[in-house]
């Protein structure tokens, strides 16, 4: 069944500025086991708040999840994540210069545990999850190269570029 009370969905790609991607563990009742996944929700899901724009739901969710708050939001990508089993379309957004503003863990409804890894890391901690019977949706399970390369190019995150270069070079934050 798919949600009709929304305007729209968003998705976000959330990175520290210490080079550590933000990831939601989560139980999903469909696949009866937790799931990691990026932070997302609905946008107009709210009463009186129908119209709500995609990049203010996108730093709404990302509070609400993540209990980080984000100086620089950027639009990405939008489209389809399965257009085979739905008609939704997810508009992605990447979030930097993110500060800590809440617990985060969701709403009322939800039982979220966040998790902040390392770049030079995401792929073997996804992959580990995989192996401990966790659901790992595909969206962060991205080769972690093919992220930071797609990340060098992004306004949102070139000067973070030095940064993550060093990082997937050397595995270990630069000193600051």
């Amino acid at each position: 069944a798919e949600r009709t009370q929304a305007s729209g969905a968003v998705m976000i790609v959330a990175v520290t500025d210490d080079a550590k991607l933000l990831v939601l563990e989560q139980f999903r009742v469909p696949m009866d086991k937790p799931i990691i996944e990026l932070p997302a929700g609905l946008a107009g899901d709210i009463p009186g708040e129908e119209k709500e724009a995609l990049a203010t739901a996108a730093r709404r969710e990302l509070i609400e999840e993540t209990g980080y708050d984000a100086e620089e939001i950027t639009e990405l990508v939008t489209g389809p994540p399965s257009a085979r089993l739905s008609s939704q379309v997810v508009t992605m957004f990447g979030a930097r210069r993110l500060r800590r503003v809440s617990a985060g863990g969701g709403d009322h409804h939800e039982d979220i545990k966040v998790h902040e890894v390392p770049l030079h890391k995401a792929h073997d901690w996804l992959d580990q999850r995989r192996r401990e019977g966790f659901g790992v949706d595909p969206k962060p399970g991205v080769d972690v190269a093919q992220l930071l390369d797609a990340v060098r190019h992004l306004p949102l995150l070139r000067g973070a570029r030095p940064y993550c270069e060093h990082v997937l070079a050397e595995g270990q934050p630069k000193p600051r």
